[in-house]
C-alpha cells in the first residue's frame, strides 16, 4: 500500500523499498524518466534514520522482551498517520509526505530484521522469491511452514499494491488513513497476543 501511494502518488519515488529507490536514483542523476533526485535523497535520507531509531528500539528486547515491537508499530503507525494528515485540509509538500513515509518504513525494516523471520522483510520479496524457486528445487527441503510463509508474503504484497492503488482513487488520504488503519490493527493484535502468550524466563 505504501509503495503504491509514494510510487504512483508521490512522482515515482519508493519510500519503502530502497533497491527501487537507489535504481531510481540512478535514473534521476542522469534526467531519464522525470524522477525527482531530491525526493529519491529525501527517501533515502529518512529511512537511515528511521532504521537507526528502529535499531534502537530492538535492542531494548533484551529489557522489555517484546514490547519494543509494539513500541516500533505504534511509531509507525504515527507516521503513517501524520503522511495522511499532511494531505489535508491544505496538502503539504511532496516531500513532506515522502520523508515521513520513509521514516515509518526505515522503523519497519529495522524491526523485521531484529525479528529475524527467514526470507520475510514486508517491504522486499527478491529474498523471499529466490528461496521460493531454489528450495523448493529439492525434495523434502522446503518445510511446509516455510512454504505457507512465503507464499503468504507474495500474496500480502500483492493484495496490498491491489489495494493501496484501488484506494488511491479517492486520493493520498484515502489510501494513507487505511493504511494507518490497518497498522493500528495489526498493533492491536499483537499487543493482545502477547498479553495472552505465558510470561517465561531465561
Amino acid at each position: 500500500m505504501i509503495d503504491a501511494v509514494s510510487y504512483l502518488g508521490l512522482g515515482h519515488v519508493f519510500t519503502a523499498n530502497m533497491t527501487g529507490n537507489v535504481v531510481l536514483l540512478g535514473f534521476a542523476l542522469v534526467g531519464a524518466g522525470q524522477i525527482s533526485v531530491l525526493a529519491a535523497l529525501l527517501s533515502l535520507a529518512a529511512f537511515l534514520v528511521g532504521a537507526t531509531a528502529g535499531g534502537r528500539l530492538a535492542r531494548l528486547r533484551e529489557s522489555t522482551g517484546h514490547r519494543w515491537v509494539v513500541t516500533a508499530l505504534s511509531l509507525e503507525t504515527a507516521l503513517v498517520a501524520a503522511a495522511a494528515a499532511a494531505t489535508l485540509p491544505v496538502p503539504a509538500s511532496r516531500y513532506v509526505v515522502v520523508v515521513l513515509l520513509a521514516l515509518a518504513m526505515g522503523v519497519r525494516n529495522a524491526t523485521v530484521r531484529r525479528l529475524g523471520i527467514p526470507d520475510l522483510t514486508t517491504t522486499v520479496l527478491t529474498l523471499t522469491l529466490t528461496g521460493l524457486a531454489a528450495d523448493t528445487q529439492l525434495p523434502g527441503a522446503e518445510p511446509g511452514a516455510t512454504l505457507a510463509r512465503r507464499l503468504s508474503a507474495v500474496g500480502a504484497m500483492l493484495l496490498g499494491a491491489v489495494l493501496g492503488a484501488l484506494l488511491l482513487r479517492g486520493g493520498l488520504a484515502v489510501s494513507l488513513s487505511a493504511a494507518a488503519i490497518l497498522l493500528a490493527l495489526v498493533t492491536a493484535a499483537y499487543l493482545a497476543r502477547q498479553e495472552r502468550t505465558p510470561r517465561t524466563t531465561s
